[in-house]
């Protein structure tokens, strides 16, 4: 769409299209200058939308799948060559009347101009007037008036009135305004495009699936000649899954895939906002954009172009800044009103004097062209949009997706929030946090014997003693007859005597329990802990007892949220109350539900809503998913690559980095203020002019120039947004 640049020109095509037989849904993307409309084919064409929307004064260009949204839309802007010749011809006519009276003053104040300036003027005002002209027809057309009709109205009584000066100064400024709006609408445009640009265009293919067996060969991961195979370079858009692609060392990766051969680090920030550096080896899952390190990669590739994590982050950023939020849509309802209002007001200002007064008809009109001018809703309408765009392209760019401009404001109102356990405040990974030798076993002797019986166990607690294990240095022990006992543990052969390990249940099925382990057992589970027990045919030898371990910055996020005034900060689990008790003793939090199915964190979510309104969930996106859906706000963790996190959160946080929710809250906030900052700035000075206006002290340049003035302002203020600072790394968490 050439044209669609800000919500004025979304009313005008709303206004255009919705009343068309046929039409259906309409859906529109600032960013990308894009036009989606359902229609039925049977009852309109194609012909009869564009035609439709050439009545706007717009352009509409095919756009095709596959083709960067903008790419239709690009090109010189034509409004810039008219603006040049404007503001040309308006300083040769300026030249010539200040030579041809000898002084500066006459030529500013536009009096007795000469014969040749006159025409430099009219012609100035002409090229202002040309590319207002077709959406000014179209809201007398709709009877909806707009800036655009404001600014035509402008031109044409000052030229009737005989002031070429003042006409030529209105087109040559205002059509400037409009290009500067535009280069600053395109520069959010640029931010929000860079993420899709992170991805290569090509990708080096060494391996097509079915291209038979040598290759086929080649991508199962036998590849010790893989450095020296060569592969030729496709686009990757045309890549099928399956496919081996090579990713040598320094380059961006070009596809979502799983490594089969090689490792190296990868800078993962594109996705997470997260600058440190990831190893990744066969069987790890990679992401497009990101870059890889000193050792070249051999990828299956798990996604087609047009699905990448990437691409799904970029396709819901810019879908997110068509929802409008609670700022934007105020805006757009007041900016309905205030247009009529105001020209309702220039009417009264150019008949009232003359008819009531006795003054000169002349003045009073040009007070009221004034008046349209200062008071032209531009500044007021674009200085949310802007502010919304900006806000979202900065939180992807730091690996925090927000899919709407109500979701955007939405963190600034929250007052508590509630979060998932496992997973979220911790890795959700156990590891051993001690170890109880009885009868004169040892911990390392102990580690040794439940690893050698865990070796081959795919259960996260006996692959947690393994690992501690491992650490420890413990030497291999061959087990013979390991056997898994279903629920409630293994047993197995060491050294010749039958070992066995699990759970207080296979204790008690044994009969080996003592007072003193029993009370042992006792505490440690009251305190929420895990509890697995290692013994033999004579006795218990020793407990080993794991817990979750609580993110790193977890503590610090939690008391970053208190500091702005988010309480209670409740934790939701299905863990024991004690283990819940622990852990939030741990990190600061006021309040704990525990043992509790996802029905149940439903109905905790709701009382909360209804106790503290604006409550945000925290979780992993799919067992918490009836918890985020009755939540204000959805927030899902770690979610690269979590089809279900993307789809039912309303905010993803791309990294596992919970410092990401203080920042959200405080990103929301600026946004907020600088929204409001905008409205105010806009209505503030418009006041102080209309109030000029309406005591004859303001001019139409002068009116002009302040409008441009505001536009800029409120756009240079929203583009702050872009800017905004970065989360602190986790890392850096004490």
């Amino acid at each position: 769409m050439l044209g669609l640049d800000c919500a004025e020109e979304v009313l005008a095509l709303r206004h255009a299209l919705e009343p068309l037989e046929g039409v259906g849904e309409l859906g529109f993307d600032l960013l990308n200058q894009r036009l989606t409309v359902r229609f039925d084919p049977q009852r309109i064409g194609v012909a009869a939308l564009s035609e439709a929307i050439g009545r706007t004064g717009m352009r509409a260009v095919p756009w095709t799948s596959g083709e960067p949204a903008a790419a239709a839309g690009r090109g010189r802007d034509p409004r810039a060559a008219l603006v040049a010749g404007g503001a040309a011809l308006l300083v040769l006519g300026f030249v010539w009347h200040a030579a041809q009276a000898g002084a500066l003053l006459p030529a500013l104040a536009g009096r007795d101009p000469p014969g040749a300036s006159q025409v430099l003027y009219a012609l100035a005002a002409a090229l202002g007037l040309l590319p207002l002209l077709p959406k000014a027809l179209a809201a007398v057309r709709g009877l909806r008036p707009d800036m655009h009709l404001l600014m035509a109205l402008a031109i044409v009584g000052a030229l009737a009135l005989g002031d070429g000066l003042e006409a030529a100064t209105v087109g040559a400024l205002f059509g400037l305004s409009l290009l500067l709006e535009s280069w600053s609408i395109g520069r959010a445009r640029r931010a929000v495009a860079a993420l899709l640009d992170l991805s290569p265009r090509e990708a080096e293919v060494l391996h097509e699936p079915g291209a038979g067996h040598e290759d086929a060969h080649g991508a199962s991961g036998a590849t010790d000649d893989a450095a020296h195979r060569h592969g030729h370079r496709v686009p990757a858009s045309q890549v099928r899954v399956g496919a081996l692609v090579r990713v040598r060392p320094g380059e961006r990766v070009p596809l979502d895939g799983r490594v089969v051969a090689g490792s190296s680090e990868l800078d993962e920030s594109p996705i997470t906002g997260e600058s440190r550096l990831v190893a990744k080896g066969p069987g790890d899952e990679v992401f497009a954009g990101t870059i890889n390190g000193r050792g070249a990669l051999e990828l299956a590739t798990t996604r087609p172009a047009d699905d990448t994590t990437l691409a799904r982050i970029t396709r819901l950023v810019v879908e997110a800044q068509s929802r409008r939020g609670p700022s934007e849509r105020f805006v757009e309802r007041f900016a309905r009103i205030y247009t009529p209002v105001v020209l309702g007001l220039a009417a009264l200002a150019a008949l009232a004097p003359p008819l009531l007064l006795g003054r000169p008809w002349g003045g009073a009109l040009y007070d009221a062209l004034v008046l349209l001018v200062i008071a032209c809703p531009c500044a007021l309408v674009i200085s949310t949009p802007v502010s919304v765009v900006c806000a979202l392209a900065s939180a992807a760019r730091h690996g925090v997706l927000v899919k709407g401009g109500r979701l955007v404001e939405a963190p600034a109102g929250l007052r508590a929030m509630a979060l998932d356990k496992t997973g979220t405040l911790t890795t959700g990974r156990p590891v051993v946090s001690q170890v109880i030798p009885f009868d004169h076993h040892d911990e390392h002797d102990l580690l040794c014997r439940a690893a050698a019986i865990e070796t081959r166990s795919r259960h996260p607690l006996g692959e947690a003693i393994v690992a501690r294990a491992q650490q420890g240095g413990c030497p291999h022990l061959p087990a013979r007859d390991v056997r898994a006992l279903p629920g409630r543990g293994a047993q197995g052969t060491l050294e010749g005597r039958s070992w066995w390990i699990g759970s207080h249940r296979l204790l008690e099925e044994r009969g080996q329990e003592t007072p003193e382990v029993h009370a042992t057992l006792e505490r440690l589970e009251a305190e929420g802990r895990s509890v697995v027990i290692l013994g033999n045919e004579r006795h218990v030898c020793g407990l080993i007892v794991l817990e979750e371990q609580p993110r790193p910055e977890a503590a610090a996020a939690m008391a970053e949220l208190h500091a702005l005034g988010i309480t209670p900060l409740v934790m939701l689990t299905g863990d024991t109350p004690g283990a819940a008790r622990a852990l939030a003793g741990r990190l600061g939090l006021d309040e704990t539900r525990a043992g509790l199915l996802p029905e149940d964190k439903l109905a905790a979510v709701q009382a909360l809503v209804a106790r503290h309104g604006a409550v945000a969930m925290v979780g992993d996106g799919v067992n918490d998913a009836p918890a985020l859906a009755a939540s204000q706000l959805g927030v899902a963790l770690g979610a690269a690559g979590s089809d279900a996190a993307i789809e039912t959160a309303d905010v993803v946080i791309m990294s596992d980095d919970l410092l990401r929710l203080p920042w959200l809250v405080r990103h929301s906030r600026r946004t907020v203020a600088t929204i409001r900052a905008n409205v105010a700035a806009s209505l503030a000075i418009k006041a102080a002019f209309i109030g000029l206006a309406l005591l004859g002290w303001a001019s139409l340049w002068a009116a002009i120039a302040a409008d441009m003035g505001v536009s800029l302002l409120v756009v240079a203020n929203a583009m702050r947004l872009l800017r905004a600072p970065a989360p602190r790394p986790a890392a850096q968490t004490p």
